[in-house]
């Protein structure tokens, strides 16, 4: 049959009269649009309930393969470190022992003030007073400030600056003032001086 006839008998077909039941008798031109028909619809119904929740499931499984990759880059950095940051942690610790031993705790503070009263004794400096002030609680730590009055010559008081920096006990000074005083080459030093101690997590407990 050729084309012309079938879509003569297309053409010419009342679409009204036309039963499912008698379907082997249409146009076979007709019978392929309809299987085509069919095979579409087949094959959209067979994308979207079961293709389409697959490639979802493929693109959630990707992206937690690229994942997956990034934690095992990160861990096997980690891994081929581990002894170089061992030994960088030990260092650490070895370092801020040291340093938590330069701190003084609250029996050594008066030890402390000792040691600055001698320093300025030692460089010839008139002591006008050293004066504790309130300590102040950090998060690790607390400070404990208090105020350092001397007079005396300007190198002189340059030695004790140093003498007091140079201390055993972490100490920083702060706020400095130098004024002279009248009459000879007197000068007076007022600062804030600082000394800090650890807090414990015990400490921190209570």
């Amino acid at each position: 049959m050729s084309m012309k006839a079938e879509l003569r008998r297309l053409r010419e077909l009342d679409w009204r009269e036309l039963d499912v039941r008698e379907a082997g008798s249409w146009p076979l031109s007709l019978q392929l649009l309809c299987y085509a028909l069919v095979l579409v619809v087949i094959f959209w119904a067979a994308h979207w309930y079961v293709v389409a929740p697959k490639i979802d499931a493929l693109a959630r499984a990707e992206v937690q393969e690229r994942e997956l990759l990034r934690q095992f880059e990160s861990k096997s950095y980690q891994a081929a470190n581990l002894p170089m940051m061992r030994e960088q942690m030990a260092a650490l610790e070895a370092r801020m022992g040291v340093l938590l031993e330069m701190l003084p705790t609250g029996a050594e503070v008066p030890s402390l003030i000792d040691n600055i009263s001698e320093t300025a004794l030692d460089n010839q400096l008139t002591i006008d007073f050293i004066r504790l002030r309130s300590p102040v609680p950090r998060e690790f730590y607390t400070e404990q400030p208090f105020d350092i009055q001397v007079r005396g010559e300007y190198h002189r008081i340059g030695a004790f600056i140093s003498g007091v920096a140079s201390l055993p006990r972490i100490v920083t000074l702060h706020d400095f003032s130098l004024v002279p005083m009248e009459g000879g080459d007197t000068l007076q030093l007022s600062m804030l001086a600082k000394t800090y101690n650890h807090r414990s997590v015990t400490e921190d407990a209570q």
